[in-house]
């Protein structure tokens, strides 16, 4: 009996110690299990592909027709394949838009597919694409548009059935669901059934979102719901793809609604919200979500998707990147290119993780456990963490190298089962025995990347400055990932110089202006330098440190400006007018609003030359109106007597909006008249993104 009762004691003092070095106590709000499995996901696409793509709209009115859905050459297996190579986990289906067409065979309307051309009304894209994705091992997702702009009783009760229905319909028939995406547009102009009216909404209550919810949660219960406010993803505030630096996974969910003013406040979350509510940010490889053939010319450079990367996943939440279907019913070659080289770039950066295998301190450890040891963060088990002791909100974790190693990226991992709870963190190496303080930030979460000029370090130290209760961190990564090479961007101003750009600032560029093939020992670029006349720069960036090179590239420079003056328009202000020779293709300037008359501009060049052609570049904004396709290009030695040198067509300029460069044969002048005898849209506006003139062959 005494030995029972030793044991017994025994058996208690040891359950005491374990009660004294539990993990620590969750903190505020938690993730469920499905925003768990949905965080690590990170990276999927949006497939933009519905009536739009047919019309070349972004919003449809509703008033389409469904013969126009016709997609010649329609593969989702395409789609699936082309999401999988890039490192995509997931892809989620724009179902229906806000013009209402179903890409599948509703029952609650005759605006879908089953009265389409396409396999004879038998198709069904929602179901080829969900096949697709299972074959592929890909997350399968919808978007259904609350706001139906087709729909003849939108507005009224016996919609909101009818919506609720194509949920169930999407929810039930197409297997696993991992994401419900719901649009925050709601109300306004339609055609409703031939109404074309507007109609208003109430968008907190109209679609009754408990019993929508409820939906949800009953047919797909591990799925994720999307909108403003969630309940379970929310928007991050831009559809540019990035979150604020701070970014909380919290927000005080019950502010929130569909179309919510303060959307600013999506991008950094709430420190004190009352609900996890991660950020999923949504961005398009195009300037649009659907497929635009004038906008093949604008997919998003490699530089600008890593940052989108980078600013996304780097920084506490998702990336849904959009593939805008085009109408064949395919991933463009543009996009698939960009993609690929996209992967490509990231699986460099992320080849080799340098803190495997380093030892690692901690400044204090729960409990002197092994189940809270600094040794956990670099351990690659996302189940383990370093945690400090009760109390514990500031501590620094050091992680050392066996000689001296090149760093310029750093991943960090709060364990978020227990609350995201780090406000300020700072990250410091030891170089020569001495620190230095690399970055400075405040959230982590989830998941947060920061990139930083490479250093040779001898030890890393990560140091958090404050937390809401116990750090737990549960992983640190770290990289050094080769440098950003890409063909430099090169522009002239006005006034003559030439300018030429890299992503990374270790990149080399040389030039050559005589014609012949640059090399290292070329022309090295260390500042914009002056063409003053005709011109071909030959250039290419160059990698000292891998002694890699891009393609060679060229780009031919006429007179400079720097003299011009706009003497003439036909109607607008002329001083406005000077966008349209500032040497920016990303400026325009248009005439006004009405005028039936053909419009023209006349520039004096300031003195006279021996032209042989001209140049047009279209407005490229996201929304061109009033381009050239037709025109006259006359010269003038004194701005009274003038020559047509030339008149035509510019080939599918709406659908390649890039510079035209049109040849004449040889005129002497001062001053040039462009008109534009027919543009696109129908007020009449007549718009110029940029003029030159052609001076050599």
């Amino acid at each position: 009996m005494v030995k029972f009762r030793i044991l017994v004691l025994l058996l208690l003092v040891s359950m005491q110690a374990c009660d004294e070095i539990e993990s620590p106590k969750p903190l505020g709000p938690l993730p469920s299990e499905r925003q768990l499995a949905w965080q690590e996901l990170e990276y999927y696409a949006f497939i933009h592909f519905n009536m739009n793509t047919f019309t070349n709209r972004e919003w449809g009115t509703g008033g389409e027709k469904p013969e126009q859905f016709n997609p010649s050459e329609l593969d989702a297996g395409q789609w699936a394949k082309v999401a999988k190579e890039a490192g995509m986990k997931g892809i989620i289906l724009t179902a229906k838009h806000h013009d209402g067409f179903c890409l599948w065979p509703s029952k609650t309307t005759e605006h879908s597919v089953k009265h389409s051309p396409w396999k004879n009304g038998k198709g069904d894209v929602v179901k080829e694409l969900s096949q697709a994705c299972k074959q592929y091992g890909l997350k399968f997702g919808v978007y259904l548009s609350p706001w139906d702009r087709n729909h003849k009783d939108y507005g009224q009760a016996s919609y909101v059935d009818d919506f609720h229905e194509q949920l169930r319909e999407l929810l039930s028939n197409y297997g696993e669901i991992f994401e419900v995406w719901f649009d925050g547009a709601n109300g306004g102009s339609g055609y409703y059934g031939g109404a074309e009216e507007t109609r208003t909404i109430d968008n907190k209550t109209y679609y009754e979102w408990g019993k929508t919810i409820d939906i949800v949660r009953k047919l797909q219960p591990n799925a994720v719901i999307f909108s403003d406010a969630g309940p379970d993803v929310r928007w991050v505030g831009n559809e540019e793809g990035w979150a604020d630096e701070t970014n909380w996974s919290l927000m005080r969910r019950k502010e929130i609604y569909p179309g919510w003013p303060r959307y600013m406040e999506l991008r950094s979350g709430h420190e004190d919200g009352t609900h996890w509510l991660p950020a999923e940010a949504d961005v398009s490889i195009r300037p649009g979500w659907y497929y635009h053939p004038d906008e093949d010319h604008q997919v998003k450079t490699l530089s600008h998707l890593i940052d989108i990367y980078y600013h996304s996943v780097g920084r506490n939440s998702s990336l849904l990147l959009n593939l805008p279907v085009d109408k064949r019913g395919l991933v463009h070659e543009k996009d698939v290119e960009r993609l690929m080289a996209l992967r490509r770039q990231l699986d460099m950066d992320f080849e080799k993780d340098l803190a495997q295998g380093l030892k690692t301190e901690a400044t204090d450890e729960r409990g002197n456990d092994d189940h809270f040891m600094a040794s956990n963060v670099n351990d690659s088990n996302p189940e383990t963490y370093w945690a400090t002791n009760d109390g514990v909100t500031s501590a620094s974790l050091i992680m050392e190298f066996d000689e001296p190693t090149s760093v310029n990226r750093i991943l960090l991992q709060e364990y978020i089962p227990l609350g995201q709870r780090i406000e300020n963190f700072i990250i410091s190496a030891q170089v020569d025995g001495k620190w230095r303080e690399i970055d400075g930030q405040t959230t982590i979460g989830y998941k947060r990347i920061l990139r930083f000029k490479a250093i040779k370090a001898e030890k890393i130290k990560v140091q958090v400055m404050a937390a809401k209760g116990p750090i737990a961190l549960s992983n640190i990564e770290l990289y050094k990932a080769p440098k950003l090479l890409t063909v430099p961007v090169i522009e002239r101003n006005r006034d003559g110089f030439v300018s030429m750009s890299v992503p990374d600032p270790g990149i080399e560029v040389y030039y050559t202006l005589d014609g012949s093939i640059p090399t290292t020992s070329s022309l090295k670029y260390e500042k914009p330098f002056k063409v003053n006349e005709p011109k071909t720069v030959t250039y290419m960036a160059y990698d000292p440190e891998t002694k890699t090179s891009t393609e060679i590239a060229s780009k031919y420079f006429d007179i400079p400006k720097t003299q011009w003056e706009i003497v003439h328009t036909t109607t607008g202000n002329m001083i406005e007018a000077k966008k349209l020779i500032d040497d920016d293709p990303n400026t325009f300037w248009a005439t006004e609003k009405g005028v039936t008359t053909i419009q023209e501009v006349i520039i004096d060049l300031g003195k006279p030359h021996n032209l042989k052609g001209f140049t047009y570049m279209p407005m490229q904004d996201r929304y061109p109106f009033g381009v050239i396709t037709n025109y006259e290009f006359y010269v003038s030695p004194d701005n009274r007597r003038w020559k047509r040198v030339v008149r035509g067509e510019f080939d599918n300029i709406v659908n390649n909006r890039i510079e035209q460069r049109i040849p004449f044969s040889p005129t002497r002048g001062r001053y040039i008249k462009l008109r534009g005898i027919k543009v696109t849209g129908e007020d009449y506006r007549t718009s110029f993104g940029e003029v030159g003139v052609v001076t050599q062959k």
